[in-house]
């Protein structure tokens, strides 16, 4: 492969070590096969869900642990997200990649302290903005030390009940970094809230991941699961973790 994308995969917040170690073990399986640097992500905290009453997640100090675990045990590099100032140094000691949620994308001292720890920042373009409007962020960041800034793509609101991908942003945003991600599972979300709960629909899965390669997306997003329909969050839009080999190799085929 002459340019290598970035693949990013693992379940959408750390449920358990067992999980983490499943998961881990596919990806280690796949890099091994397709020559490919997969990094593991897997959130310590969904601080953003719906509803008061669903599952978050283990908290910081005990999520991070199990982060050290898998990148000890692994070798996988590590990417997880951050929504509080305070998150951003120890997160940074462990993971090498700090991503920033789509709604909190504006907030300017989320993003400097981010981009004070010296590793790579992932902005997750908000929903409510355009591909050009994430010049603004990524200039906070590199103002505040960042050196490498990724920018993410994950749809935008139509209506109240439905996302839409518009895939343009990933040209408009190639203009502003060099690296735009393609984030396919997020991207199906139905985030109508029904019983309180983002609904989605895993099966445009693949063919997000495809579209964005044809508007020159450096990398692609994947949250995966052995049994996404009883995955604690995102359980809808989870991709099967048994098909995440078959979709890299048809993104990496002419790549």
């Amino acid at each position: 492969m002459k340019n290598k994308p970035i693949f990013i995969a693992g379940p959408c917040v750390i449920e358990s070590a067992e999980l983490l170690d499943e998961v881990a073990k596919t990806i280690v399986g796949i890099n091994r096969r397709l020559g490919t640097d997969i990094i593991f992500k897997a959130s310590f905290d969904k601080a953003n869900r719906t509803s008061i009453h669903s599952f978050r997640g283990p908290g910081m100090e005990k999520g991070l642990q199990m982060l050290a675990d898998v990148k000890s045990r692994y070798g996988l590099r590590l990417l997880t997200d951050i929504h509080e100032t305070y998150q951003a140094q120890p997160v940074g000691q462990v993971c090498d990649v700090l991503q920033i949620p789509a709604f909190l994308c504006r907030q300017t001292d989320l993003l400097v302290a981010a981009a004070q720890t010296g590793k790579t920042v992932n902005i997750k373009k908000a929903q409510f903005l355009s591909g050009r409007d994430m010049r603004y962020p990524v200039e906070k960041a590199r103002d505040a030390g960042a050196t490498d800034v990724w920018l993410t793509e994950r749809g935008n609101m139509m209506g109240y009940g439905n996302l839409v991908v518009d895939f343009r942003n990933i040209s408009d945003m190639l203009d502003i970094v060099p690296t735009v991600i393609m984030d396919c599972t997020h991207s199906v979300q139905r985030p109508d809230a029904k019983d309180g709960k983002t609904g989605g629909d895993r099966r445009f899965v693949p063919s997000m991941a495809l579209a964005a390669k044809a508007f020159g997306a450096t990398g692609y997003f994947f949250e995966v699961h052995p049994h996404p329909d009883q995955g604690l969050s995102d359980a809808a839009n989870m991709l099967e973790l048994e098909r995440l080999e078959g979709i890299i190799k048809q993104l990496i085929a002419s790549s």
